[in-house]
């Protein structure tokens, strides 16, 4: 809660996540966007994370607690595959990230890891882009200087179910999820946190009143 408040953190379309079985697909810019991510949602998450987060030190500690799972990036980790799978099979949210690493500049990567094409077409979960601006600036916090957090969560993608997948299938369902993530965070962008956060605003009650 104080991350939210020190952030000026604000999330849209949270209703955009459905009931059941749900991937999340975030862009990644921060350490903390696993909590932007969940943070304004009334569904726990449990996140596929580099195992490189699992060291030592309390970060390590907050991420088992919290329902973070390793994947070793660069190689073949089935073990995190049927972790996922069977959060999926029981209903459960899965948070993964599409793009190949973290960006440093707050852009969205145009990389997308084959990965969550496969984890999306084999349980056939729907998929909810979120593209979250201005996490990269987070680490200023040290400088005392506190970016707002604008966190959107964009209509559901759906992948007709493939049990077998081929590289091909889970690449071409990858960059699909990741251009729409960058079509959501481009406008973002462009218009600016306070902007983005209105326009959002607007949409929602829309929605709302549709």
């Amino acid at each position: 809660m104080t991350a939210l408040i020190l952030f000026r953190a604000r999330g849209y379309g949270s209703d955009n996540v459905p009931a059941g079985p749900v991937i999340l697909a975030p862009n990644h810019a921060s350490f903390m966007d696993h909590f932007f991510c969940g943070a304004f949602i009334r569904r726990h998450v449990q996140f596929m994370a580099k195992s490189q987060m699992f060291g030592p030190g309390p970060l390590s500690w907050v991420y088992t607690h919290s329902g973070v799972f390793p994947v070793r990036r660069g190689h073949h980790d089935e073990d995190a595959f049927v972790t996922a799978f069977e959060i999926l099979a029981r209903g459960g949210l899965v948070g993964m990230y599409v793009e190949g690493g973290r960006s440093r500049t707050g852009t969205v990567g145009t990389e997308a890891r084959p990965g969550i094409g496969r984890l999306a077409l084999e349980s056939g979960a729907p998929v909810v882009p979120v593209s979250i601006l201005g996490s990269h600036q987070v680490r200023n916090w040290k400088r005392l200087r506190f970016p707002q957090v604008i966190v959107s969560y964009g209509g559901p993608l759906a992948f007709a179910r493939v049990p077998r997948s081929t590289r091909e299938q889970q690449q071409a369902a990858a960059d699909e999820i990741l251009a729409r993530i960058q079509r959501m965070h481009a406008e973002m962008r462009e218009l600016g946190p306070r902007g983005a956060a209105r326009a959002l605003a607007e949409r929602s009650r829309q929605r709302r009143a549709a």
